[in-house]
């Protein structure tokens, strides 16, 4: 097997998490729609909660990358938490990543196995942790007009993000998550 056969299981597991949660798929589930057998997946993930496992940490470093790349190239930093937000909103648009990962199985963080919940509250620290950093930055550069200090607004914005996904998914209608998270960042604007 290649490592192009870990990353279709990943991307296939990925998706059937955000179709119906940890505990809405099985190796027989991937088996079928990457086309190999079971035990090709248990050669890569010998079980499900190394899968998650590694699903999670996958997600964190490309996020973790992906704002890094944003941070180095767009200065304001208003802009970044907007192109934040623009990225999900063309995510849930194209389907293409249709909710956050994480934020499903933080929904579902009471029947997670210990060595999951552990990645999936790191990923939230690792957010919280970013957005805290750029909202600060804002706030000295003076675009940014904070209510509250830097981490309780990361909070909030994290949570309005992940809230806005859930009413788009729950109203089937992208509008909605681009009205909610434009909002929050328009309370933002100094």
């Amino acid at each position: 097997m290649t490592t192009g056969t870990s990353e279709k299981i990943l991307s296939c597991a990925r998706a059937l998490i955000v179709a119906g949660g940890y505990n809405g798929f099985s190796y027989a589930d991937i088996a079928e729609v990457v086309g190999i057998r079971k035990a090709s997946i248990h050669h890569h993930f010998p079980n499900k909660v190394d899968l998650v496992t590694a699903l999670v940490i996958q997600h964190r470093e490309a996020t973790q990358s992906g704002l890094e790349n944003l941070q180095r190239a767009v200065p304001d930093a208003l802009e970044q938490l907007r192109a934040y937000v623009k990225h999900w909103e063309s995510c849930i648009e194209d389907l293409s990543a249709p909710f956050c990962v994480c934020a499903l199985l933080a929904g579902e963080l009471p029947i997670l196995p210990q060595e999951v919940a552990v990645e999936v509250r790191a990923y939230f620290h690792f957010l919280s942790g970013w957005m805290a950093s750029v909202l600060r930055d804002g706030a000295q550069q003076g675009t940014i007009r904070l209510s509250n200090d830097a981490q309780a607004e990361a909070e909030v914005f994290m949570a309005t993000v992940h809230g806005a996904m859930l009413s788009a998914r729950a109203y089937g209608d992208v509008s909605v998550f681009a009205a909610i998270a434009g909002s929050q960042l328009a309370r933002y604007r100094a």
